[in-house]
């Protein structure tokens, strides 16, 4: 009887070990197809064609994994980018739409989320930019409902506040945008980046040297 239970105990040990094992070598795919990925979205905005790609990539991982929010986040944040970057603005309601499908899987996973909301807002835009004039009443609110949500939701996340600047100064003066109205919203978003730290090195942490060049261009 002792010997009975001394063998149920270690075959308990060593199935302990082989499934930790196993979800550490897991994590550990996980961990470096996101690295790689991640250090491939600066040279990815060259073209829209490598965003589509690297969304893709994001898309897999994240189908791979099922609970993880943020390869749903980065395939739709590299999807909404292509839609910016792509001179065709035809196209642009249909990396859009990508976009919206994508991130409605990371909202489902982490809801009430600041960088969740900042993409929602980017991809409203991307949607109204096809048209400004037209559009602007259908998109014009929820770009700026979900910065404000953005805002809200983490008070020290920049990202809303480069959204909000580069909004501002794009904007045609006689609108109430341009570069005197931008540059401090613009100086909010830089200040906060200096105080930011990502929750980990795969959590957002882009957008910095995109408010420093906007404020460069507002002297």
């Amino acid at each position: 009887m002792k010997n009975k239970i001394i063998m149920k105990k270690a075959i308990l040990f060593v199935s302990v070990i082989l499934l930790s094992a196993v979800s550490f070598a897991q994590s550990e795919r996980y961990l470096s197809a996101m690295k790689n990925n991640l250090a491939a979205i600066d040279t990815s905005f060259r073209n829209p064609a490598s965003l589509v790609s690297l969304s893709n990539n994001f898309e897999r991982i994240a189908n791979a994994e099922k609970s993880q929010w943020l390869p749903y986040y980065y395939a739709a944040y590299c999807q909404v980018n292509a839609g910016y970057v792509d001179a065709d603005k035809s196209r642009s309601d249909a990396y859009a739409d990508k976009a919206s499908a994508l991130i409605a899987k990371a909202d489902s996973l982490a809801p009430k989320n600041s960088e969740i909301s900042c993409i929602k807002s980017m991809i409203a835009s991307c949607h109204m930019m096809v048209n400004p004039m037209q559009r602007y009443m259908e998109y014009g609110q929820e770009v700026s409902s979900f910065m404000d949500e953005a805002m809200e939701l983490d008070p020290a996340n920049p990202r809303p506040y480069l959204l909000k600047g580069q909004g501002l100064k794009y904007t045609p003066e006689q609108f109430g945008g341009g570069c005197s109205t931008a540059k401090p919203v613009l100086q909010t978003s830089l200040d906060k980046y200096g105080a930011f730290t990502p929750l980990s090195e795969l959590h957002p942490n882009w957008g910095k040297g995109r408010v420093e060049q906007l404020l460069q261009e507002c002297k």
